[in-house]
């Protein structure tokens, strides 16, 4: 088995298209060296660091976090079990994070959007008398969380109700 591998090689076995392995390396994802001929070659770890960008993508994790990440992972080596679990612990409460705003979505998107009336300043339910729409805009109760948008409407409601356009 080689040591390293083509950018073919590398497009075939992580299922990435060559232009995104280029993108990655243009980002300081991964890394390459360059043959005589001035061809890229990947060390074989490079595999395990296309799937864990992959990964993160599909989870909502930005590219800069995902470089953050792989920077303090050792280039001299491949990395250990004890340094991915690192990375994971990092990782493991803006996971649990994400995990409770997509339960909130599944949960309440039905409620929030479901009503009929498409207009958050006239749900009487969910938003009396724009009470959030004081705080900014956005769908503000499912993307940060029922208790801080909740603690949010109580404090608008003590403001009194909007005024009127």
């Amino acid at each position: 088995m080689p040591a390293e591998l083509s950018v073919g090689e590398l497009s075939a076995r992580s299922g990435v298209s060559v232009s995104a392995l280029h993108f990655y390396e243009r980002q300081g994802l991964i890394v390459s060296r360059r043959t005589e001929g001035n061809q890229r070659r990947y060390r074989r770890d490079t595999l395990r660091r296309v799937a864990l960008i992959r990964i993160a993508q599909r989870v909502g994790i930005p590219l800069a976090e995902v470089g953050t990440a792989l920077a303090e992972l050792p280039e001299s080596r491949n990395p250990t079990r004890q340094d991915w679990e690192r990375m994971s612990m990092r990782w493991r409460a803006r996971l649990d994070a994400r995990i409770r705003q997509l339960e909130q979505l599944r949960d309440r998107f039905t409620d929030c959007v479901g009503c009929g009336c498409l207009s958050i300043d006239r749900c009487l339910l969910a938003n009396p008398d724009d009470a959030l729409g004081r705080l900014g805009s956005g769908p503000r109760r499912l993307l940060e969380g029922i208790g801080e948008a909740d603690a949010d409407l109580t404090g608008a409601e003590a403001v009194g109700p909007a005024p009127e356009s």
